[in-house]
């Protein structure tokens, strides 16, 4: 078993109540799935599985948590098994080797990603252009013509901002804001895009 030190110092760190819950999850991942691999991602320990995301386990103030990627979300606290306290609130190890056990067969069925599958994606309603807008687009030069090459997400992003205001002079200073910004080829959140 191939440990990171790091999970080390993290459990040494951890209170004392959640020590123990670390402690045993983690040899419990090893015993079920000895090829797993040590990791610290979102600054918690993980387990990997040919590079794919398979378990992780986190410790708070008051609670531990256990999380099977792709296993679905239950109880009140991130992961499945709710806001853990002693070792004696898990599954029995017969049952968390099974759902570990499962998780590494979905990677190797898969090849991809542990999400269970998903419906498809229904594409969101068209929102109709308000008619001050495209007058506010008409106005200025090359800003229709802008707005209408860019994808319906770029789009849909002026569309919602202006027609979600509530006030009158809110959604004239954003129409005006927005004709500007498009004018000028910029996507509704361009102050984040780039460097």
């Amino acid at each position: 078993m191939t440990t990171d030190p790091r999970i080390d110092s993290y459990i040494a760190k951890a209170q004392p109540f959640a020590q123990p819950i670390l402690t045993h999850l983690r040899a419990l991942v090893h015993k079920a799935l000895p090829d797993a691999e040590e990791t610290i991602k979102w600054g918690m320990p993980h387990f990997t599985y040919k590079g794919k995301n398979l378990t992780g386990m986190a410790a708070f103030k008051a609670h531990a948590t256990f999380v099977i990627h792709g296993d679905g979300r239950q109880g009140d606290a991130m992961g499945q098994y709710g806001k853990i306290t002693k070792v004696s609130d898990l599954p029995s190890d017969v049952e968390l080797t099974a759902k570990l056990r499962d998780a590494k067969a979905r990677v190797d069925t898969a090849g991809t990603a542990l999400k269970p599958k998903s419906k498809p994606k229904t594409p969101k309603a068209e929102i109709a252009m308000p008619g001050d807008f495209a007058a506010e687009l008409a106005k200025l030069h090359g800003a229709r013509e802008c707005f209408d090459g860019w994808a319906p997400s770029h789009r849909r992003e002026y569309l919602e901002w202006i027609t979600e205001a509530k006030r009158p002079d809110t959604r004239a200073k954003r129409i005006a804001e927005a004709g500007t910004w498009i004018a000028e080829g910029k996507k509704r959140n361009w102050k984040y895009e780039g460097c």
